[in-house]
């Protein structure tokens, strides 16, 4: 599983006023943070960037790119002309830069997709259409076939296509953790060749602080077997890191377990692997959830 790391992100203080006080220190600091905790590429998020960020965005990049620049870069702003200007100088990498994100909406992607081709970059094709999020998998299905289409129309290839269904939060919107996980594993029938990648910590937005990194965790491992190859997520979480790349298999046979039924009783087990079994059956809607559930 590769790891898009989140955190160099306008929302947060310090990145935050790093962008608008063109402070290079804490914005470098972070990238190389990054590469320490094994980071695949870096997200720089600039949000909305209404006023500056055609400006922004290439100082950001370069700023990156002065101390880290064996790494991708994920290009991360509402704001087209910021992309496009990001990538007019963007030192080339092993591995495409990624836009994040093109919505599936025409007057979105009519005017993305061109820049995509243009820069020879990724893009994270985002499945949120003319009337916001999707129902269900097969509404999802649907989007990212047009999607896919008009990428392909303009002569991008589905590998540099990573598709996005949208996490929700899961204390909300339970049915739609598990939509999700059904249409990720529709993705190579509708779209061979195609990658995919989510905004991974959206499951636990609202959940309490100390509840998150479970979430996080067990959702990252059900959705890597259904196929997802890559997720948008926390460096500070040193353990889900370890579970992407392959270093705590217990985890992930626990919860390949508890998705097929077969896993012991949480009685039964250390709390460690009991919370995994507790968190996945919260995900597939098999108990309601509540802030207690790793209690019951």
């Amino acid at each position: 599983m590769l790891c898009f790391g989140e955190s160099l992100n306008v929302m947060s203080t310090k990145i935050g006023k790093a962008f608008k006080e063109r402070d290079p220190k804490p914005i470098q600091e972070e990238a190389l943070f990054q590469k320490e905790k094994g980071m695949d590429y870096i997200d720089i998020n600039l949000g909305p960037a209404k006023k500056d960020g055609p400006e922004l965005m290439p100082w950001v990049i370069q700023t990156v790119q002065e101390v880290v620049d064996d790494i991708p870069l994920i290009l991360d702003s509402s704001n087209i002309e910021a992309i496009e200007a990001g990538l007019k100088v963007y030192k080339p990498t092993k591995q495409s830069p990624i836009i994040n994100s093109i919505m599936c909406r025409p007057a979105r992607y009519e005017k993305m997709i061109p820049i995509a081709a243009e820069y020879k970059a990724d893009f994270i094709a985002l499945m949120w259409g003319p009337e916001g999020l999707p129902r269900d998998e097969n509404e999802r299905a649907a989007l990212c076939v047009e999607l896919l289409y008009a990428a392909n129309e303009a002569g991008i290839e589905n590998e540099k296509i990573w598709v996005d269904g949208i996490v929700t939060p899961v204390n909300i919107q339970q049915q739609q953790s598990v939509s999700l996980l059904e249409f990720q594993s529709m993705i190579g029938d509708i779209a061979p060749g195609a990658k995919s990648t989510c905004g991974l910590s959206n499951i636990s937005n609202g959940p309490p602080v100390y509840l998150r990194p479970i979430l996080n965790q067990t959702y990252m491992v059900m959705l890597e077997r259904n196929g997802m190859l890559s997720v948008i997520s926390d460096p500070l979480d040193e353990k889900l890191t370890a579970i992407a790349k392959g270093k705590r298999p217990d985890i992930v046979e626990i919860v390949h377990k508890a998705m097929d039924g077969t896993a012991p009783d949480p009685s039964e087990l250390e709390k460690e692997l009991a919370d995994y079994v507790k968190t996945v059956d919260v995900i597939l809607g098999r108990k309601l959830y509540s802030d207690s559930w790793l209690e019951l």
